[in-house]
């Protein structure tokens, strides 16, 4: 591509980026902030020579409310409403971190059989977040036939959690000492009756991608995260472990019910966007039966889903930090309170936030077509980067 310049009054021919061993100049190249190939509204600022890129800055902050100052002027019952919404398809994940913090400063001891409700509603929202990827993903890069299998079993798991909390998306179903209300009369077997659906189904969408000669090609080798720079970033989730990172806290930092069950760890070594895609993918069948063998402790189980409290809820005057294993990785909630219904301060740790990171080292060096890819392989969303 050539150009005419003018240097000091003359004029002289520039020519960009054709890599052909000319003398050329290097073309900067926004990516964003309003792009078909982002996720939400990310800016990437890349150095290209001609089809290869030299460098990459991912620039947030476009979708930033400031969730973390909203917190602080907010009780702790309306606070849920927000933490729902900075990573939209993990919210009821969301809402569990902050209600987590509240009652370990509080000391409160949640009822049996709302912590395995919990459990079992935390992997169906995980399967559900791994699902548009998994369905957005192929799309991105030409393939529009698995976002609808991904949709289809999206579908099946939705109509469960909107019969159980009224919310299709934000579900505003935890609360402080437990859950909102007890589930509808049968709930627990049509729960049961879609996860065996989605399981048996599941095989229409895994064998069309995950050998897929053309997705290979554009997945295998591309978009490299080695196991040190993934931790040097603070990357976890799908894409730490696709990278080698044993690390799930589900096993590691029990919370909630996952003490006593047996949580399978989906890791690859590889590191590149087909081991992250199959990470997703295999995930997904492991959410399935934990959320089937919570359901079934469920029906076992009898007593209230929340804790009585007071109208006005009050943490005491302390800190703690809560920590979560979200669909998209670990998030982090650093609660300080000085005795008020509103916490003073409310820190998030996200885990998109940390996993765009990683951008910088992974797209310099690939070609401008390999762009897509490796951002749809790193499962972030835009709100849980800028919060």
């Amino acid at each position: 591509m050539s150009g005419m310049t003018t240097d000091a009054g003359s004029l002289r021919e520039l020519t960009v980026g054709t890599g052909a061993g000319l003398d050329t100049a290097d073309m900067v190249l926004n990516i964003g902030p309003q792009h078909p190939s982002t996720h939400g509204v990310l800016r990437l600022k890349l150095v290209l020579d001609g089809e290869r890129v030299v460098a990459c800055e991912p620039i947030v902050g476009y979708m930033h409310r400031g969730a973390e100052k909203l917190f602080e002027v907010r009780d702790y019952r309306q606070i849920i409403v927000l933490a729902n919404r900075h990573d939209w398809l993990s919210a009821f994940s969301n809402e569990l971190g902050v209600v987590l913090a509240v009652e370990r400063l509080m000391g409160l001891e949640v009822p049996e059989r709302a912590v395995w409700l919990r459990t079992a509603l935390a992997e169906l929202n995980r399967v559900l977040n791994h699902l548009m990827f998994l369905g957005s993903y192929p799309l991105e890069i030409g393939a529009i036939t698995p976002m609808f299998y991904a949709f289809r079993e999206r579908e099946t798991l939705q109509t469960v959690l909107e019969e159980v909390s009224g919310g299709r998306i934000h579900y505003m179903f935890n609360r402080v000492g437990g859950l909102k209300e007890e589930v509808p009369a049968g709930w627990t077997s049509r729960a049961r009756t879609a996860i065996d659906e989605v399981r048996r189904r599941l095989p229409d969408l895994d064998h069309l991608i995950r050998r897929n000669e053309i997705f290979l090609a554009r997945t295998v080798g591309i978009g490299v995260l080695s196991a040190a720079d993934a931790a040097a970033f603070g990357a976890s989730g799908p894409v730490a472990r696709a990278s080698g990172l044993d690390l799930d806290l589900r096993r590691d930092e029990p919370y909630l019910a996952y003490g006593e069950l047996d949580v399978p760890v989906v890791t690859r070594t590889t590191g590149d966007c087909h081991a992250r895609f199959e990470v997703l993918l295999d995930q997904v069948y492991v959410s399935l039966d934990l959320a089937q063998q919570c359901l079934d402790r469920v029906d076992r189980l009898t007593g209230p889903v929340n804790t009585r409290l007071p109208k006005v809820v009050k943490a005491p005057e302390g800190h703690t930090y809560a920590w979560t294993e979200n669909p998209l990785g670990i998030n982090g909630y650093y609660l300080v309170s000085r005795g008020e219904k509103t916490p003073w301060r409310l820190k998030l740790r996200t885990a998109s936030y940390a996993n765009v990171q990683a951008l910088a080292t992974l797209i310099p060096g690939c070609l401008v077509p390999d762009l897509v890819a490796i951002l749809g392989s790193m499962f972030f969303v835009v709100g849980d980067i800028d919060k």
